[in-house]
């Protein structure tokens, strides 16, 4: 943290925040990652890791969750770290319906390999967004970790621009 505070402790919690977020980050990076991969590859035992993974990334999110509470209860931050603590909360969340949705990839696929059903299923298509979610999740995850705003402003428009042209892709079918 730039900015120094009386009490070095409360640097440190915010630091320790800040690093777990990362941290799950890369967690549900990893989550993703290895379920368009078991998708790709209808790799059944990649798809269990990816479900099992989910209970640490919930765990995660209710202990740095409980982490934020205290802060907020014990410390009572003001302007810049108050920002902090409440964008650590919202994005935990956000990061962990990222992997819901990485577990639901990994339930289908195993529900692919388990039917050995001849499914007509676009691989490329998904393989496209799953790399796209990817790249902005790591940018997102970068992005807060120079906390960086025009960064941010840069991945929430360049969000809105895949969705608009997945939207017009479904449109046109």
């Amino acid at each position: 943290m730039p900015d120094k505070h009386l009490s070095s402790q409360f640097d440190a919690d915010l630091n320790s925040l800040s690093s777990r977020l990362l941290e799950m980050g890369g967690l549900v990076e990893s989550q993703v990652l290895n379920a368009m991969k078991a998708f790709s590859n209808l790799d059944r035992e990649l798809a269990d890791e990816v479900i099992a993974a989910e209970a640490e990334v919930n765990s995660h999110e209710v202990s740095i969750d409980a982490e934020c509470a205290e802060i907020l209860a014990r410390r009572q931050p003001t302007a810049r770290d108050l920002r902090l603590v409440m964008a650590i909360s919202k994005a935990i969340t956000n990061l962990e319906r990222a992997g819901d949705e990485a577990d639901r990839i990994a339930r289908r696929t195993k529900h692919i390999v388990e039917d050995s059903a001849s499914h007509v299923i676009n691989v490329a298509e998904i393989r496209i967004a799953g790399q796209m979610a990817v790249a902005l999740l790591r940018r997102s995850l970068d992005a807060f970790a120079r906390l960086d705003p025009k960064a941010a402003a840069e991945i929430v428009h360049d969000d809105r621009q895949i969705d608009e042209e997945f939207r017009d892709r479904k449109s046109t079918r």
